[in-house]
């Protein structure tokens, strides 16, 4: 018996303007969530307007056997964005990314038999989402089985689609919110061959935010990729 299975591929029609993804460490004798909050506060102070809330999750799956003898583990992400609901994001590890329509995360159920989902290992950045002027921006808790572990900032420059054009400015911007912190360019400014930002750079940004998480919470003893 032959199965098919059909997905539907596509771009978003959403624009996505370039924008920088980061971690901020937690504030010298804070939790995660006051610290979340204290930035919240700089935000309002400065002049932010909330509009709303903002989530990206993060679910991990083995491609192929896992263990088996002289193959390394390769690993299948897959992602969503509430900037993009009508879309998800498939990420192959050291790979390229996939833009599907909702019907990809029936398609991983199917597939469960060449594709098991490390259930433990999902991660999910849930915030605020502020307007400020030309900016957009979104402090979210990043937690691992609903355990917070850190903290995210995404910062959008609304007029800009060419990435390396606006890094100044955003990093200019940012030093208003995160005095003591100011990330470094994102490695997906300096791969892009034709400067336009896309959706799937966002995604690229939180992956790589995601992963050290999960290194972190390793080193702590759970055992977790």
């Amino acid at each position: 018996m032959c199965l098919t299975l059909c997905v539907c591929v596509c771009e978003i029609v959403i624009v996505f303007r370039a924008r920088s993804v980061s971690q901020v460490p937690v504030a010298e004798g804070k939790s995660v969530q006051q610290t979340v909050e204290m930035l919240n506060r700089k935000l309002e102070q400065l002049g932010a307007v909330k509009q709303g809330n903002f989530c990206v999750d993060c679910e991990t799956y083995h491609a192929g056997a896992i263990g088996s003898p002289g193959q390394p583990p390769k690993f299948l992400y897959v992602m969503h964005n509430s900037e993009a609901p009508l879309s998800c994001f498939a990420l192959f590890e050291n790979g390229p990314c996939l833009v599907a329509d909702p019907n990809f995360d029936v398609l991983m159920i199917k597939l469960k038999s060449y594709f098991q989902n490390a259930k433990s290992n999902k991660v999910e950045s849930r915030g605020a989402r502020y307007q400020y002027c030309d900016f957009l921006v979104k402090v979210g808790t990043a937690t691992i089985a609903s355990s917070a572990r850190g903290i995210t900032v995404e910062v959008e420059y609304c007029p800009c689609v060419t990435a390396n054009d606006c890094w100044n400015l955003l990093m200019e911007f940012m030093q208003s919110f995160l005095p003591s912190h100011v990330p470094g360019v994102p490695s997906v400014f300096g791969v892009k061959t034709d400067g336009v930002y896309s959706p799937s750079d966002t995604m690229a940004q939180y992956l790589e935010l995601f992963s050290k998480l999960r290194k972190q919470q390793a080193a702590t003893g759970s055992g977790m990729r």
